[in-house]
């Protein structure tokens, strides 16, 4: 049964508009009158109040749909007392004129935002959080191949079986692999299988979990440490879809989709050798990026709610009589380097060993309230485990840290050199042309290894006409006489010039992307890598329209 939106008619014009809009998206519509309840309407998932919140009926409303922890939109005039009213109970506001298309957009992602932490148990409402649900429910319904970065105990695994709950695979096996609790021998004969007699102890032919996890999903959890015989193998699995069996030569075909997960920087690990650079590139095609908990400290207080709530029905313990006020702010402000994982043990040890009342600030655990973690930890870039494993093993962890600082400095270096050599190559930085080629994942056109972001300095002086452009126009290529015209889908230059602000050049690129996507705004909005409400809002601020 479809889900239910509930629509008030205070605004009867803007009601009709998005019942048909919410109609379209898949949803049933129910129009509520002032005397109406909404908990008399089965299965509602919003509330939408077209007539602001500062009327007796909204209040109303918007009290019931409170306690049915029902999301709750309003329309308010500015300056008018609905603008002013108490929106403690209200999720998101859209001043009048509303537009209801902005508003139906926003109310579908709010729901599969809902939908999403139901299947997954991902928990957070802060700017963080709801940006990285806004990226897996625009990779989720494609198979290209996703890298998640993140600290440890971030919840990496989480968001994978989020992409792949909500993809087209979801219906077949989802098989997570943590890369670095396996030996190298023991790795490939899991990931690829091994023929009977193979090596030492393969009594029998066996399947490879890449086999058992064909037309579904498979996660490589800390892809980083993977050794690069192994990174090989994969390579070729990403590329060709096959691979052979550990001592096998028949080419085995599978269609799977593979999510990488990594807490390290995989950029850094190439400039060491430890990675391969191509693997990379291939592997870096669509990415999420999880903040650590200390950067989304609002949502600390409802992952504890979470938590205890878990633990008390794991361990069937009596009801949890809280924690203080001052004892929420000492977990609130805490660090916390083992993130989310870190906070689940705390809060399923305090549930375990409840003392009877509300847990103070001498309950809990010294470390936790002085904000001492007691943990120095400084992760070092490993090498690959067939090549120099005895040298790493007998580097004293002074000289770890300054090898893994030295790593770091290079790649500063480098890119420094890089940006300088282009400085110096220009005689008058009048004028700069960006290449519209950008690509939100590092790499132009999909292929691995081509940067992305190219960046053409013009040396020719204010007001002389750029070889190969028309008389009047920014960036649009024009070749000599003789050369062939340049293809049609090749979208034009952008072009930088004296005075231009940031908003300019911002419209300029937004510009170029609506019109090499054909206006498709979903597919710009993932170029650009930016949420589709973003790119919506800045649409309307810059007056773009499809030429």
């Amino acid at each position: 049964m479809a889900e239910t939106i509930l629509v008030t008619t205070h605004d009867l014009p803007l009601a009709g508009e998005l019942r048909d809009g919410f109609r379209h998206a898949g949803f049933r519509v129910e129009l509520l009158t002032a005397g109406e309840r909404v908990d008399g309407v089965e299965d509602p998932v919003l509330l939408v109040l077209t007539g602001g919140a500062g009327t007796e009926a909204a209040r109303r409303h918007a009290g019931q749909a409170s306690r049915l922890e029902l999301p709750v939109f309003a329309v308010a005039v500015p300056g008018h007392a609905d603008a002013q009213a108490d929106t403690a109970r209200i999720a998101t506001t859209f001043l009048a004129p509303a537009d209801a298309e902005e508003i139906v957009l926003v109310g579908t992602r709010a729901i599969e935002r809902k939908r999403l932490r139901r299947a997954t148990g991902i928990v957070g409402e802060t700017d963080a959080m709801v940006e990285v649900m806004e990226r897996i429910l625009q990779i989720a319904p494609v198979d290209a191949t996703v890298l998640i970065t993140g600290e440890s105990g971030t919840g990496k695994e989480l968001v994978a079986r989020g992409i792949h709950a909500l993809s087209r695979r979801r219906h077949r096996s989802f098989i997570p692999v943590n890369v670095a609790a396996l030996s190298e021998t023991l790795l490939e004969s899991e990931l690829f299988g091994h023929e009977k007699g193979a090596f030492t102890g393969a009594i029998d032919t066996r399947k490879g979990l890449f086999e058992l996890a064909s037309r579904g999903t498979i996660f490589l959890d800390e892809i980083g440490e993977m050794p690069l015989q192994t990174q090989t193998r994969l390579l070729r699995v990403l590329e060709q879809q096959e691979f052979h069996r550990v001592g096998g030569q028949k080419m085995i075909r599978v269609n799977v989709r593979i999510i990488a997960a990594t807490n390290q920087r995989l950029e850094r690990l190439v400039v060491s050798g430890a990675f391969r650079k191509d693997l990379y590139y291939r592997l870096n095609v669509l990415t999420i990026a999880l903040p650590p908990l200390r950067e989304r400290r609002a949502d600390i207080p409802r992952l504890i709610d979470t938590f205890v709530q878990e633990a008390s029905e794991r361990h069937d313990r009596g009801p949890f009589r809280g924690i203080s006020d001052k004892a929420m702010e000492i977990l609130v402000r805490h660090r916390w380097p083992g993130n989310v994982r870190e906070l689940r043990n705390l809060v399923e040890s305090m549930v375990v060993l409840a003392p009877g009342r509300k847990i103070r600030p001498e309950d809990i655990p010294d470390d936790v309230r002085s904000g001492d973690s007691g943990l120095a930890v400084v992760p070092v870039p490993r090498s690959d485990r067939g090549r120099g494993d005895d040298v790493v093993a007998s580097l004293r962890p002074q000289l770890e840290f300054i090898f893994r600082t030295m790593m770091e400095m290079k790649v500063d270096i480098e890119d420094l050199r890089r940006e300088f050599e282009q400085f110096q190559a220009e005689e008058q930085p009048d004028r700069m042309l960006i290449s519209p080629r950008v690509g939100r994942e590092g790499t132009a056109s999909g292929d691995a290894g081509t940067p992305a972001d190219e960046i053409v300095y013009d040396r020719r002086p204010a007001g002389e006409q750029m070889p190969g452009t028309r008389e009047g126009d920014i960036g649009d290529p024009a070749p000599p006489s003789g050369d062939l015209p340049p293809e049609p889908d090749e979208p034009a230059a952008i072009a930088y010039q004296s005075g231009m602000t940031l908003e300019d050049m911002e419209r300029e690129v937004i510009h170029a992307v609506l019109n090499s996507v054909g206006w498709n705004r979903r597919e710009a909005a993932e170029t650009l890598g930016i949420g589709e409400r973003t790119l919506y809002r800045k649409v309307r601020k810059y007056g773009l329209e499809e030429d």
